[in-house]
């Protein structure tokens, strides 16, 4: 891909060591796009997420609508929606309806198999492709909880599969307290490469 800008719903903003892992799909064909700040899928810096509006430069949220410059596609085999940024800084343009929702879930079988991970050795060899690494999917019997260990987690079941998720979403405790608002929506993530696994996580909570 050359250099170009594109418009994208931002889905998340999550926690990546420390820093945030950003992703949205783009307003015409609803394709996932997760910007990155090196080939090999590097977190953004909080300066590289934000976005400038009217009213100045800010943290770049979910629902946005935003439009970010990116410089070349950079897939990695557990992560294909991977582009690289350029330099410029993102524009804000107006926030996506909450009922809006809907219309860019995601409709896989299941997320990537059962369990909370995948190894790496099998996306490595070829025995499972990823061909999409982020989902927005419409769940039922979500629970937000916290693990013994003061660990963020979701339980949930997605397609007649259970599944019990690490959550990395910023908002987490805040919904934790206050669960009226939540629409029981996800957005999941398959991470990178961690101790011969990739992780399924949850990126945000709507």
């Amino acid at each position: 891909m050359n250099q170009q800008s594109i418009q994208t719903v931002i889905f998340a903003n999550s926690i990546k060591h420390g820093q945030h892992c950003v992703a949205g799909k783009t307003l015409d064909g609803k394709h996932w796009v997760r910007p990155v700040s090196d080939r090999c899928g590097k977190e953004l810096t909080h300066s590289q997420a934000k976005c400038r509006n009217p009213h100045g430069t800010f943290n770049v949220k979910p629902l946005q609508k935003v439009t970010i410059g990116l410089s070349a596609h950079a897939p990695l085999i557990n992560q294909p929606e991977n582009y690289l940024i350029d330099d410029s800084i993102w524009q804000q343009n107006f926030t996506l309806g909450g009922n809006n929702i809907v219309n860019y879930l995601d409709h896989p079988s299941d997320l990537w198999g059962k369990g909370d991970r995948v190894r790496y050795a099998t996306i490595d060899s070829g025995q499972l492709v990823i061909s999409q690494s982020l989902y927005l999917v419409q769940v039922t019997n979500l629970t937000l909880y916290l693990s013994p260990f003061k660990k963020r987690r979701a339980s949930f079941t997605y397609n007649g599969y259970g599944y019990d998720l690490p959550v990395t979403d910023p908002s987490f405790d805040a919904l934790f307290q206050d669960k009226s608002a939540i629409k029981g929506i996800l957005c999941i993530s398959l991470g990178e490469e961690y101790e011969g696994n990739c992780f399924k996580l949850v990126a945000t909570i709507f």
